[in-house]
């Protein structure tokens, strides 16, 4: 004899959800792997591994040694399931302020907030429509935990933070001279990586960073510097326009800041090509997804003339698969699956770059001030090089494993800018100048900033690659 069932559920909130059935009506809070159910004559927890089958159920209702133990559990598997979206802007903050220091900036009538912070240079971790709303930069939540310093680079994450230039090649700083360029004579110079700025000065909507340090590089060559960093949220319209070339519609949410860095010679000697010659390098750190495409704008003209349009030389070349030369538009997958990095010389490279994520739908661009360059640009590839000041002004790199199985730094995709070589003679100092902006809303007006800042649409975007 057969019979029927009945069973209807609810969602009340993004934990909790009201439950109807035929025994009566219950509540259930918590996610897939990590429940509780109420209902008028018993509490029961479940713990689990979702898509397994396999779960364990513990009635609470009567207390005792094991309901505490099942109790902790669950609570200790609600916060492990929690992907990096549902982790909030304020998340962010409170781990930066348990384990390093948090500089917060916002914005007091749109809520639009970023966090920097001392301990990692300066550089800018995350920023937020509003504090309860997720992070746009990738933060490396289980090293920033342990604390434990890492061989060769301690990748903290970040959605803007600055380096020197060049990385590799004759004049490098991330290779002690004579040693080979490869992974594993590899290193980030501590001012880069693990020493702390001071906060020089507070307020709002701005925040200065500045450290001093002496570095040598692959010549041999030591360099006596300052690095200082005015990080500041934008709160002005018109700025945010201007950065943009687009009137953004009122009804686009935005969060936008820029960055002032400033490169000094503390030194008693002129800096010089024979010797080498650094580069201010701003390199932006952003949560990936399958279908989050880079989109750099190019600056049409033959190869005679131009020089070719995309160096995909870094790391081997780029498949088809995953970067498309377009009509006045590189498409470059920012999915963080693979390792891949490509670059655009001074006579292709606009002064924008910026990335279109569909599953978020967060449109970031990226602008930058282009200066004289005399010297020219730093060469960052892992090479001896002939022309070690003929490298490029924007970078993209999509992470993934640097070797066949082993992990992936992140995964993460980076936006990356870079000044021009920088003759400084005593006493000099070189300022660049970068903004970021976020924009999330109705897709038909980002479309409109899209076609204005990058050359393309969001349609274009998306269809560009696989």
């Amino acid at each position: 004899m057969g019979f029927f069932r009945f069973h209807r559920s609810v969602s009340l909130g993004k934990f909790l959800r009201l439950n109807i059935s035929k025994t009566g009506p219950s509540v259930s809070v918590g996610r897939p792997g990590a429940t509780i159910n109420v209902r008028k004559d018993k509490i029961e927890a479940t713990v689990g591994l979702p898509g397994t089958g396999l779960s364990y159920r513990e009635r609470l209702s009567k207390g005792g040694c094991a309901s505490v133990l099942v109790l902790s559990f669950f609570l200790t598997a609600c916060a492990f399931f929690r992907s990096d979206d549902e982790l909030t802007f304020q998340d962010d903050v409170s781990l930066l302020q348990r384990k390093a220091d948090a500089q917060v900036l916002r914005n007091p009538v749109t809520g639009a907030c970023l966090v920097a912070t001392a301990a990692y240079q300066g550089r800018v971790m995350s920023s937020a429509f509003a504090a309860d709303l997720p992070g746009n930069g990738w933060i490396n939540r289980q090293l920033i935990n342990s604390q434990k310093l890492q061989p060769h680079i301690n990748a903290w994450g970040g959605e803007e933070r600055l380096w020197l230039g060049p990385e590799g090649g004759p004049f490098a700083w991330f290779f002690k001279p004579g040693a080979a360029f490869d992974l594993a004579h590899w290193q980030t110079p501590p001012l880069l990586d693990t020493e702390s700025f001071a906060v020089v000065e507070k307020s709002a909507t701005h925040v200065v960073f500045r450290q001093d340090g002496i570095l040598q590089n692959y010549a041999g060559s030591e360099f006596h510097l300052r690095l200082e960093r005015k990080v500041t949220l934008i709160t002005d319209d018109a700025e945010l326009n201007a950065a943009l070339h687009s009137v953004v519609p009122v009804y686009l949410k935005t969060v936008a800041y820029r960055t002032d860095n400033t490169l000094t010679n503390r030194g008693d000697t002129a800096w010089a090509t024979h010797t080498g010659l650094p580069s201010l390098w701003l390199l932006g750190v952003m949560k990936p997804s399958p279908a989050t495409r880079v989109v750099i704008p190019f600056k049409r003209g033959t190869i005679e003339e131009l020089g070719r349009i995309v160096n995909d030389d870094y790391f081997g070349p780029v498949n088809s698969q995953r970067l498309k030369v377009g009509d006045g538009v590189i498409f470059f997958k920012g999915d963080g699956q693979l390792r891949g990095k490509i670059g655009l010389s001074a006579r292709r490279a606009t002064q924008v770059l910026g990335s279109w994520d569909p599953a978020r739908e967060l449109l970031t661009i990226i602008r930058f001030n282009k200066y004289e360059a005399p010297a020219g640009y730093v060469n960052s590839q892992w090479q001896q090089q002939a022309v070690p000041f003929a490298g490029d002004v924007i970078n993209a790199y999509n992470d993934g494993p640097a070797i066949k199985g082993a992990k992936p730094l992140g995964p993460f995709y980076e936006l990356e800018s870079s000044s021009p070589a920088l003759p400084l003679a005593p006493g000099q100092s070189f300022t660049y100048r970068q903004t970021t902006v976020h924009l999330t809303g109705a897709r038909k007006s980002l479309d409109v900033v899209a076609r204005n800042t990058l050359g393309a649409g969001l349609d274009e975007i998306e269809a560009a690659l696989p």
